[in-house]
């Protein structure tokens, strides 16, 4: 289903729902003349189709923005690419900047194959008649994730959601790094975030607020966990995550992680062995 935001900007909801990307992945198309296509989506012949159909007369897809490499938002970039000719731009190829801890598990729906044609730097500008897009690297749930902005908008990928809050799992996502990214949105200003999964924010700066003090909330609330005894993460996940339907439970766990990790770099807690997602933890 296709909903325009205005004359130069309408989104297609990909046919992938889930609880983890709510309705479906939305693809944004901005421009006329010259369209930027913003998270291409999943591997989707369907979609695909409701993409390149969804192109205007007189108009042609130049550019591919990828906001980072999950595959329900980075598998389709390259079959849209060959259908199209558009060079596929991103922050940089799907371990860029990823932390150097040890192997971790996770890897959650990982493109491990994924490599932009243009990688761009923070703050990079690219212009067409239709539209100036500005590259925000914000790393934090992924790595190579990136925010592109238009106007007073903001296209934030799986970084700031209404719905719910960001699965940050390590070692592709980083705590630190993601409430770093969001004080730089709430700095920024823009007046709206357009996600990738749910409602377009209407008050950035309240969301991104709202989401770094349930941050510190957990923070404390894990260490306030931890004793002298080490505790296993499934231990800590049902200890704090209490009604969590079990579906979840391994997306809690990673998060649970993330935040110990943060508070191993913050000398608060350690680990029992050398780190990994069977360690037992506990407060220094």
């Amino acid at each position: 289903m296709m909903t325009e935001h205005g004359s130069l900007l309408r989104s297609i909801c990909a046919p992938n729902p889930s609880p983890m990307t709510a309705e479906g992945t939305l693809t944004y198309m901005l421009g006329e003349t010259s369209i930027a296509v913003i998270d291409p989506g999943p591997a989707s012949d369907q979609h695909l189709a409701a993409i390149l159909a969804a192109v205007p007369q007189g108009g042609r897809i130049t550019h591919i923005f990828v906001t980072h490499a999950h595959l329900d938002h980075s598998a389709l970039a390259r079959p849209l690419a060959a259908a199209t000719q558009a060079p596929i731009l991103a922050a940089g190829p799907w371990d860029m900047g990823r932390s150097t801890l040890p192997d971790l598990g996770g890897g959650e729906g990982v493109d491990h194959g994924f490599i932009p044609d243009i990688a761009l730097p923070d703050g990079a500008v690219i212009e067409t008649e239709d539209w100036r897009i500005t590259a925000h690297h914000s790393p934090g749930h992924m790595s190579n994730h990136m925010n592109v902005a238009w106007q007073d908008v903001e296209f934030c990928g799986d970084i700031v959601m209404d719905w719910s809050s960001t699965l940050i799992s390590p070692p592709d996502g980083h705590l630190g790094a993601y409430l770093t990214s969001l004080a730089a949105i709430e700095a920024r200003g823009p007046k709206r975030l357009l996600p990738a999964h749910g409602a377009a924010i209407e008050s950035p700066r309240a969301r991104c607020a709202e989401l770094r003090a349930h941050r510190a909330m957990r923070h404390g609330q894990i260490l306030s966990a931890l004793t002298a005894t080490p505790r296993s993460l499934n231990s800590l996940r049902a200890e704090i995550y209490p009604d969590l339907q079990t579906l979840l439970h391994p997306m809690a766990e990673r998060n649970i992680l993330a935040h110990l990790i943060g508070l191993i770099e913050e000398n608060q807690a350690k680990a029992d062995s050398p780190l990994s997602a069977e360690s037992g933890f506990s407060r220094i």
